[in-house]
């Protein structure tokens, strides 16, 4: 269960709202356009890493940093800054894996052991 907090810096969202006098349809905060602009260039040159050639206009890795931009910040809220979302997805991801298999811890048997009365 969450509760809402009484912190008003903790409600006040920095939201570019478009230019003066033209106002955008979506409200964005400032870090989602920032991810935004830092996540093109990046798929841009994974594209041209494959195909070595760089498209006029990048629809496929705006579309990719659109969906990467409003996944991330999904997860964010004020407690949880996309910085650490980001880190989280990057560090959960290398994370191992149980094994698709079961695999049996060996036994341990007595049958091999041997005691005697005095130590040589």
């Amino acid at each position: 269960m969450r509760l809402r907090t009484d912190d008003d810096i903790y409600r006040a969202r920095l939201v570019y709202l478009g230019p003066p006098g033209y106002t955008l349809p979506v409200h964005l905060p400032y870090a989602q356009y920032g991810l935004f602009m830092l996540l093109v260039p990046l798929y841009m040159f994974i594209h041209w890493l494959f195909t070595l050639q760089v498209e006029l206009f990048p629809a496929w890795e705006i579309a990719l940093a659109i969906v990467t931009t409003s996944f991330v910040f999904r997860y964010v809220d004020p407690d949880r800054p996309a910085r650490m979302v980001i880190r989280t997805a990057l560090t959960d991801w290398r994370r191992t894996r149980e094994p698709a298999a079961e695999q049996r811890d060996p036994r341990m048997v007595g049958s091999r052991i041997r005691i005697r009365e005095e130590l040589a």
